[in-house]
C-alpha cells in the first residue's frame, strides 16, 4: 500500500481543488443566481464582444441596471432573458440531403 503521494500527484490534486473552488471564490460566497456582472464579465459569460453588450444596452434589448454611472447585469435575469431569446430546435431534427429530395424524380 502506498503511503506517500508523488509531487505530480499532489500538483494534480491542487489544480483540481483550485478548479472546483475558483467559481465559489469569484462570487465571494454569493449564490450563482445573485451574481452581478459588469460589461466585461457579461461579455465573457455570453462569449460576445464588449461592444455587442454596449450596443444591446443602448438599444435597451438586454436587461440591465445602473449603479451610478456603471452598467450592471443580474445573472438570474440574464439567464432568463437568454432562455426567452433562444431558438428552439425543430422536432425531428434537421433534414438531410436525401430527405429533402425524396420523392423527387431524377
Amino acid at each position: 500500500m502506498k503511503n506517500e503521494l508523488e509531487p505530480q500527484e499532489i500538483e494534480a490534486i491542487a489544480k483540481r481543488v483550485a478548479e472546483i473552488l475558483r467559481p465559489i471564490i469569484a462570487r465571494n460566497g454569493k449564490s450563482a443566481e445573485d451574481m452581478i456582472f459588469d460589461v466585461a464579465s457579461l461579455a465573457s459569460y455570453l462569449q460576445v464582444d464588449e461592444s455587442w453588450v454596449y450596443k444591446q444596452v443602448s438599444l435597451k434589448t438586454i436587461p440591465h441596471f445602473k449603479a451610478g454611472k456603471y452598467i450592471r447585469f443580474k445573472k438570474s435575469i440574464i439567464d432568463k432573458w437568454s432562455d426567452e431569446h433562444s431558438i428552439r430546435a425543430v422536432p425531428g431534427g434537421p433534414l438531410t440531403g436525401n430527405q429533402l429530395f425524396q420523392g423527387k424524380k431524377s
